[in-house]
């Protein structure tokens, strides 16, 4: 009898999960999820973590308890350090894995354009240990702000800017305008009285939701800048000195708090040859997501970069859908494989994007149209709770966003940090 093939996925996002939950499911291969988290988390809903509103915990789960039932399936935890081609092993900060299948699905990491201070100073928005740190920070400088006296300090403590006019910047960007307006007068009503800084969302380009329509450009624009926030376009970030965030136009804003969503690489994968890295640092594969020249090798969801498809011949869109459904796709390509058939290409189902703006605030772009609203809101929420891991994460999400969403007032607002060593 022929020994199962061992399947090596790297990542547990999207791509990766959707693809070790439907080959752990098959009895001809072993199934390795690699990954230096012990949990799958949600990507979209980070941003509500950051600002207080839901657990982190809501959009979370264990690999080892989503898998526990399944023998077929097993994880490492640990980064990935190198792939090993010539021996079909890769190389992690916990020891090495062997495979007669690798797959990389390890996404993208924030990209600051080289700017050093920003990458040292800024906030990023790409983890839960991300979303943790910004939301404690934020409370710390309302701590801060509300034992000032003085307004230069409280304005600098206040002030909030944004780099990224995209969905994440966007759905930020509102979320803490809404903070702000019910939660900060009520917790820090003295700082509040005497006047805090703004909310400053900024992007190089000349609108917001750039990958969207024109009409949800326009409406998250109006929406945003009804709540307060001061929405500056063909605006760059170039440095952040001192707390003062400076623009390519050499203006300067003080704060202390620029949070980062302005750019997306993908994750660097040593041990592959030079000429399968394309644009982004993206991997590039073929119609069936097979590294560009070997035979072994898989990428699939935002770190390739597939030019096959003739309705995205310069790649696609680093979206969810994108990565579920090439996960879904290899699944069965995997299993093709192992009974000698022919493979499937790849062709992306645009079914549509969606961007929250404010409460009750949000517009969905669907391939046959748009709309926006209380109904889009709707549709955002429902979307969103159905591919959280979990049923209990399912209940949990839903039970907390009605009282947060009845009430203006979540009661997440701890400031929770490891106790740092003193030497």
């Amino acid at each position: 009898m022929e020994s199962k093939k061992r399947i090596v996925i790297v990542g547990g996002g999207f791509a990766g999960l959707n693809l070790a939950k439907k080959l752990a499911a098959n009895e001809e291969f072993e199934v390795v999820l690699v990954d230096k988290n012990n949990y799958h988390f949600f990507p979209p809903l980070l941003y509500q973590v950051s600002t207080a509103f839901i657990e982190a915990s809501n959009i979370s789960y264990p690999f080892r308890r989503m898998f526990q039932s399944n023998p077929r399936f097993s994880f490492f935890m640990g980064a990935l350090l190198n792939v090993d081609l010539s021996s079909n092993v890769i190389l992690t900060e916990n020891g090495s894995v062997s495979y007669d299948y690798l797959v990389l699905a390890m996404g993208t990491e924030t990209n600051y354009f080289g700017m050093e201070n920003v990458r040292q100073k800024a906030l990023p928005m790409k983890s839960i240990d991300d979303a943790l740190e910004l939301r404690n920070h934020v409370l710390l400088k309302l701590e801060e702000a509300a034992r000032s006296e003085d307004a230069a300090e409280r304005e600098r403590l206040g002030n909030i800017v944004i780099a990224g006019g995209g969905p994440t910047g966007v759905e930020i960007a509102g979320m803490l305008a809404e903070m702000g307006g019910n939660i900060v007068k009520k917790d820090y009503p003295t700082a509040a009285r005497k006047g805090l800084g703004k909310i400053y969302l900024v992007d190089a380009l000349d609108k917001l939701l750039a990958p969207m329509s024109k009409k949800s450009q326009q409406e998250a624009a109006r929406v945003l800048e009804k709540l307060g926030v001061k929405v500056l376009l063909n605006t760059a970030v170039k440095d952040y000195v001192d707390d003062q965030v400076i623009f390519s136009s050499g203006e300067s804003i003080p704060s202390a708090t620029l949070i980062w969503t302005s750019g997306v690489i993908a994750r660097e994968v040593p041990g592959l040859p030079a000429q399968v890295i394309g644009k982004g640092r993206r991997i590039l594969v073929d119609e069936y997501n097979r590294v560009a020249g070997l035979k072994k090798v898989f990428a699939i969801g935002d770190i390739c970069l597939q030019q096959t498809d003739p309705k995205f011949p310069q790649g696609h869109p680093q979206l969810a859908q994108v990565a579920i459904q090439q996960g879904t796709l290899l699944a069965e390509n995997f299993r093709s494989i192992a009974k000698g058939r022919n493979l499937s290409a790849f062709h992306y189902k645009d079914k549509g994007t969606m961007a929250i703006i404010a409460k009750f605030k949000a517009v969905v772009d669907l391939p046959k149209g748009f709309f926006k609203g209380f109904l889009a809101w709707l549709v955002w929420l429902f979307i969103h709770i159905i591919p959280i891991a979990g049923f209990r994460n399912k209940l949990k999400l839903a039970f907390n966003w009605f009282w947060s969403f009845a009430t203006n007032d979540p009661t997440l607002r701890l400031i929770i940090r490891p106790e740092k060593e003193h030497k």
